[in-house]
């Protein structure tokens, strides 16, 4: 007992420094704005579950914050040949990614009847409507003009979605760091509009695959290229485990917000961001 009592003072002793005196500096809970975050889990109805599926989503559109804090400041570096500095964003990138997908194994703990208790009380809300994730779509290159007829409500946040939707993709500043590096490429995909959606192009194509050829000659350019596939793999994991989490859910019923539900989600898988670098691995 006393030898118990004796490494317990010990324990006291040594973190004798610990603060505990907080009127007049900040605590952890402060700095964090936890009186805000702690207290933006409002249900609109009396389920139990109804918790878990707000928090689930909200955890969601925090990591989306991040990923595309990460995406952009990545294209920022692209654009001025800071490569090594992009690599590690876009690493992160995809450990946040797995995350998310994680996320998803929690949702599913939710049953059909369970969910079905309080789904009428979300209206026409959806997660279709998440402007981060549309954000991050046109960060990566997918740019879908009526998406934005959604946030019309909202003019600051309309103006933002704008602005990304006219911005160059990463993709398209990876093309741009090809041309940089001698590669022959296509003036008007250097030059084009980017609110319109890419396609593929044979120089493009070409200059991907002597990447691809030539690893030691082009290293920087070749684990840009991979680091752009791990993002593009992990997306599409991310979409498969969302529609599926939604099929073992509500099955095929559309969405709250319109859509077809699983069906649109299953077209959604069928998109590819970097088709090139998809394409070559065929003719390596």
């Amino acid at each position: 007992m006393n030898e118990k009592k004796g490494n317990e003072n010990s324990a006291v002793d040594a973190e004798k420094n610990i603060h505990t005196d907080f009127l007049n500096t900040m605590t952890y809970g402060e700095y964090l704005s936890l009186d805000k975050i702690l207290s933006s889990q409002v249900r609109l109805s009396d389920h139990h579950d109804e918790l878990l599926f707000i928090i689930i989503h909200q955890v969601n559109e925090l990591w989306m914050k991040l990923i595309l804090h990460e995406v952009n400041s990545a294209i920022e570096c692209i654009q001025r040949d800071e490569l090594s500095t992009a690599f590690k964003r876009l690493a992160r990138v995809s450990k946040i990614q797995a995350q998310i997908i994680s996320a998803w194994d929690v949702l599913s703990t939710l049953t059909p009847a369970e969910y079905m208790e309080f789904r009428d009380s979300l209206g026409q809300a959806s997660g279709f409507q998440s402007y981060q994730y549309r954000m991050i779509e046109f960060a990566l290159g997918y740019k879908t003009s009526h998406i934005l007829k959604i946030y019309k409500k909202d003019p600051s946040l309309h103006s933002q979605l704008e602005k990304a939707f006219h911005a160059p993709s990463i993709y398209d500043v990876s093309i741009k760091a090809l041309a940089k590096a001698g590669f022959d490429i296509n003036p008007e995909v250097l030059n084009r509009d980017y609110s319109i959606p890419y396609k593929n192009d044979a120089s493009v194509k070409k200059a991907w695959l002597e990447v691809y050829k030539n690893v030691d000659q082009y290293w920087d350019l070749y684990q840009l290229a991979e680091k752009l596939v791990d993002i593009e793999d992990w997306l599409q994991q991310w979409r498969f485990r969302h529609m599926k989490t939604v099929e073992r859910i509500i099955g095929f019923k559309p969405g709250t917000g319109g859509s077809s539900g699983v069906n649109y989600l299953k077209k959604v898988l069928e998109h590819r961001f970097f088709s090139e670098l998809w394409d070559i691995r065929t003719e390596l």
